[in-house]
């Protein structure tokens, strides 16, 4: 049941299927998933009781949890790189240069689509260094933290600065999608163009989406479970004189 005061993080782990719907609202359920549906309706001008209903009017088809939800830190570190991470680094380069491709072809006609590929590159420019620091950095902390059994000592300090960080670059990748879906009319290929075009528009369709869940699963299910375990390793370790 879905009322004002549901989060958007909520709605999009209990019923995956209406991510597709919140994204058409523009009601962002990753980096804006704490937000209640009210709050959220109102920034974007939206009736919340009329898209209750919209949403309720979404066949929900009987299904079991997503295998991520319930995960352990570790173990949603794990699915992460397996899935997301190998997703972006196989997709950012091939759109990036079918990106390339349909702005040297259709670029004169359409100046919209110079403009996508500029955008998709710096897009990649924020997420594959994104992805080198949490595999690097990040999930190997986490690692540690969720094998110990009192508070590990890490090297920039509390395991909460550099997931500061990794959510602020989640909001600035959030902004580059924005623009890439008002700049391709919600990934509509311009009339007269050709079959790449297409083939662009669903594959940045897709990385949307895929993003939108990847940072989904970060900021609302990892970073809260891993504060959580870092707060109770804390209380339960002796204190450093």
């Amino acid at each position: 049941m879905i009322n004002p005061s549901t989060t958007l993080a909520e709605i999009a782990s209990t019923a995956p299927v209406l991510t597709r719907e919140l994204e058409r609202l523009g009601l962002d359920y990753c980096c804006g998933g704490k937000r209640s549906l009210a709050e959220a309706c109102r920034e974007q001008q939206l009736d919340p009781e009329a898209v209750i209903a919209e949403l309720a009017a979404v066949p929900l088809a009987p299904a079991a949890p997503a295998d991520w939800i319930g995960l352990a830190p570790a173990e949603l570190v794990d699915h992460l790189e397996a899935t997301h991470h190998l997703y972006l680094k196989d997709a950012l380069p091939r759109l990036s240069e079918l990106a390339a491709k349909v702005s040297r072809v259709h670029g004169e006609a359409h100046p919209e689509l110079i403009r996508v590929a500029e955008v998709l590159s710096e897009l990649r420019a924020d997420l594959e260094p994104h992805l080198l620091k949490e595999e690097e950095v990040l999930f190997p902390m986490i690692r540690t933290l969720a094998s110990a059994t009192s508070q590990p000592s890490f090297h920039c300090g509390s395991i909460a600065n550099p997931i500061a960080v990794m959510e602020q670059e989640h909001v600035a990748v959030g902004a580059l999608l924005e623009q890439l879906r008002a700049l391709t009319n919600g990934y509509q290929a311009p009339a007269g163009t050709c079959a790449s075009t297409r083939s662009l528009m669903e594959g940045l369709a897709e990385l949307e989406a895929d993003t939108h869940l990847h940072v989904h699963k970060e900021n609302n299910h990892l970073f809260p479970a891993v504060m959580a375990l870092d707060e109770r390793l804390t209380a339960s370790s002796p204190q450093r004189v």
